[in-house]
């Protein structure tokens, strides 16, 4: 049940990455571009994936039990700790040790006002919210910041060609695209997954010092490999740049300026590879005083009036029923790199934000609280894991994913095309 169009803006999100695909498959193949077929059910499959994943039949947690609302002194919190490091960080700011169970948070965190909080958590690196209410939101100078870009958008960055390594074909339009991807979670999974999907030779990143949760990756993996790179490594530095020497584009997914250090800026990586489409996700968008601040789906919610607005009773917040704001982004962020893609010449930079996508859902016209109905999931069985099919299509493109999600790390740092 939700009050806000949540069903139509995931559709159209997807409808938009459909469209985007279709019209790349057209244009490489010198036909008219195919009709687009979404279906309602696959959709809301896809976006509540995490419920439907099966490891051998069993469901994993979504959720660790520090993840949550939390009553503060005067008003309430949400906290995402299902990464150790961020539970590590929230526990050390409320002045408890590793063993704290919900009870004693619940206590710390009712001796604190909800701003306090907020700003205590990421002063330390933690993730927190103070729930707002919508207009709370609308007066944050982060609001403000943010509503100054459009929900997508795509920078032109210089005219070098493009090269082509492969013929297209109607089902793979991005054949022979090389594609590093540089994201955790879920919205730049859900983008990189979708670029596989449309035939991309996807190659997910990650450093070994950060490990990943083992089912959330496999859950947005299916289509790409995944291998493990330490970029202040020098032996590791070197392979990554070989990767990078031939990439076409560069998909990221951390807080604005994180991966500067490692020269991966956009703007760097237009310099040294001139022609990239560099793909840039964030949770609050790259201006305003929560750019440099870690944010997850629930946070962003939480802190923009989502959560109050889906309240029951008007006191206890509430949520979406699905993480929409980040299906949402990854589903906008690959139609956009695909549109940027289908110029002959080129490199861009695409861009869009969760904090971003929460506004537009939060102006959007609303009718009344809409119960969705049960639905059969689609999902197949693979290699031992239920997985959720493709939310995607058009007439004559894929309908399930080229491979199934493989185990984080467990890929060689190589291109296979």
């Amino acid at each position: 049940m939700a009050t806000l169009p949540v069903g139509p803006l995931v559709h159209d999100c997807v409808a938009l990455a459909s469209l985007a695909a279709a019209a790349l498959a057209g244009s490489r193949l010198g036909i008219q571009a195919p009709a687009i077929v979404v279906d309602a059910v696959r959709i809301a499959t896809a976006v509540t994936s995490e419920r439907h994943f099966r490891v051998d039949g069993v469901q994993p947690p979504a959720w660790a039990e520090l993840s949550g609302f939390w009553q503060a002194a005067d008003g309430w919190v949400r906290t995402h700790a299902n990464y150790s490091h961020h539970r590590e960080r929230l526990l050390d700011t409320l002045g408890l040790g590793w063993e704290a169970d919900a009870v004693a948070v619940r206590v710390a965190i009712a001796g604190w006002s909800a701003q306090e909080l907020e700003d205590a958590v990421a002063e330390r690196g933690g993730v927190l919210a103070r729930v707002r209410t919508e207009a709370e939101w609308r007066a944050h100078p982060q609001a403000v910041a943010v509503a100054g870009h459009p929900l997508l958008e795509i920078s032109r960055v210089d005219d070098a060609p493009r090269e082509w390594r492969a013929a297209a074909e109607l089902d793979a339009p991005l054949v022979g695209v090389r594609v590093l991807d540089l994201t955790r979670v879920i919205a730049g999974p859900v983008a990189t997954r979708t670029l596989a999907l449309w035939g991309a030779d996807v190659l997910r990143v990650d450093s070994p010092q950060n490990p990943e949760i083992a089912w959330q990756h496999l859950d947005t993996g299916a289509g790409k490999r995944s291998t493990l790179l330490d970029l202040g490594s020098a032996s590791d530095r070197a392979s990554f740049d070989e990767l990078l020497e031939t990439a076409d584009v560069v998909v990221t997914g951390y807080r604005a300026g994180s991966l500067d250090k490692y020269g991966l800026s956009p703007t760097a990586l237009a310099e040294r590879r001139p022609g990239i489409v560099v793909g840039r996700l964030s949770a609050w968008g790259t201006t305003g005083p929560f750019a440099d601040r870690r944010g997850f789906d629930s946070i962003v919610q939480a802190a923009s009036g989502i959560s109050m607005t889906e309240s029951t009773d008007g006191i206890a917040p509430g949520a979406l029923p699905a993480q929409a704001l980040d299906h949402s982004a990854g589903y906008l962020m690959a139609a956009g790199i695909v549109t940027a893609l289908r110029n002959d010449a080129g490199g861009a930079l695409v861009e869009t934000s969760l904090a971003r996508i929460a506004q537009a859902l939060l102006a959007a016209p609303r009718g009344v609280k809409t119960r969705y109905p049960d639905w059969q999931p689609t999902m197949e069985d693979r290699d031992g894991l239920t997985f959720t099919r493709p939310a995607t299509g058009y007439v004559g493109g894929p309908i399930d994913w080229w491979s199934a999600p493989v185990e984080w790390g467990s890929s060689a740092p190589a291109w296979t095309t």
